[in-house]
């Protein structure tokens, strides 16, 4: 089944939940490069990441990552022990 793609404006709406194993540690490079690629180059990322209703993935761009969250634009977080991927 294919993982829904959601606006980063319906990310406040969603509930968030861990996933089911913690990957923010292996997600650390990836993470890296995302924050880099979006404050350096303005480019996107594709962010999976857990909801009470399923998995979830938007497309966008990482202005920060800090010891527990990812910001997005306008003051968006996601919670690095949702995170189940992050593309290129």
């Amino acid at each position: 089944m294919p993982i829904e793609t959601v606006e980063k404006e319906q990310i406040g709406y969603l509930n968030i939940i861990n996933a089911k194993e913690d990957n923010s540690g292996s997600l650390q490079k990836k993470l890296d490069e995302a924050q880099r690629l979006g404050n350096e180059f303005k480019s996107k990322a594709v962010i999976t990441f857990n909801t009470t209703i399923g998995p979830k993935r938007v497309d966008t761009t990482v202005w920060a990552v800090t010891e527990k969250y990812i910001q997005l634009k306008n003051n968006i977080h996601i919670p690095l022990k949702s995170l189940i991927d992050i593309d290129f």
